[in-house]
């Protein structure tokens, strides 16, 4: 069971990274930078946010505070006009440390206590809590694309009108055990 749920994490934030990928993918550069009024957050902000948050629980995250003093939180949400090119190296380092960070945990790591801003999560409540938090971003970041989408918007999942075809082919084939990720990964080899 133990080794299911990390395996079952790390499928769960490569589908989440992949979904994100997807969504800029559909955004021209000038859209990156695009906020909806001053309050609100651009792709690019949302992407440095996740990036400062992802180094800073994952780095050393069994044995240091997941608020290190190295973070400025509030440099993330500031619109400032990095490249995208930059930004997107902080993509992919942030998600990086994270699946590093995932790939050297143990079955027996999970119960251990980890701190956040000196509270106190068991290693399985921490994963939970930024499994949360990301795609709650995520959610976000693939609302803005199809906002800013200027070329028509490619589906993310099952289409407008396509689920009764859709669950037509997933019942055609026999039962299988597998996670619902597995289809979107699928596509990315």
């Amino acid at each position: 069971m133990e080794n299911d749920y990390l395996k079952s994490v790390k499928e769960q934030f490569v589908y989440y990274k992949i979904l994100a990928e997807k969504a800029m993918a559909q955004v021209e550069e000038d859209d990156f930078f695009w906020q909806y009024n001053e309050d609100s957050n651009s792709l690019a902000t949302l992407v440095k946010h996740l990036y400062g948050n992802m180094l800073s629980r994952w780095t050393d995250f069994l044995t240091s505070d997941g608020e290190k003093e190295f973070r400025n939180r509030d440099a993330e949400f500031e619109n400032n006009k990095e490249s995208r090119t930059d930004i997107m190296e902080k993509w992919e380092e942030g998600w990086n440390c994270l699946f590093n960070a995932i790939n050297s945990l143990k079955p027996e790591d999970l119960d251990k206590i980890i701190y956040i801003r000196n509270q106190g999560y068991t290693v399985t409540e921490a994963i939970n809590r930024q499994l949360a938090h990301y795609p709650y971003h995520i959610g976000q970041i693939v609302f803005l694309g199809k906002m800013s989408s200027k070329k028509g918007w490619t589906s993310l999942s099952i289409p407008k009108g396509s689920s009764k075809q859709y669950n037509r082919k997933r019942f055609s084939k026999p039962k299988q055990r597998g996670h619902f990720t597995h289809e979107l990964l699928r596509d990315e080899e």
